[in-house]
């Protein structure tokens, strides 16, 4: 291979490292929630960098499949989790 062409590939590879190392980097926290919302009750997880923004975001995935519409999905959100699970990464 030309000498370019390897540095072009190292480059590229760096680059992809760096991504993955920052985007891994900033997900500190891991929570799981559970919800129940009209008799239903679904459970999620999501990664984030403070237990808030993880509670808050694997609550609104947990509210997706139990809701239909904007206005349910809000409702949902603001209800209490039935449990909630942190833990640092």
């Amino acid at each position: 291979m030309k000498p370019r062409t390897l540095a072009a590939i190292a480059g590229i590879l760096l680059f992809l490292a760096f991504l993955t190392w920052s985007t891994l980097s900033a997900q500190k926290v891991r929570c799981n929630v559970c919800v129940s919302f009209n008799g239903k009750r679904n459970c999620a997880s999501a990664s984030q960098a403070t237990v808030e923004e993880a509670t808050r975001a694997a609550q609104t995935t947990a509210c997706g499949p139990v809701t239909s519409g904007m206005n349910d999905a809000l409702a949902c959100d603001r209800l209490e989790p039935v449990s909630q699970q942190c833990h640092t990464n």
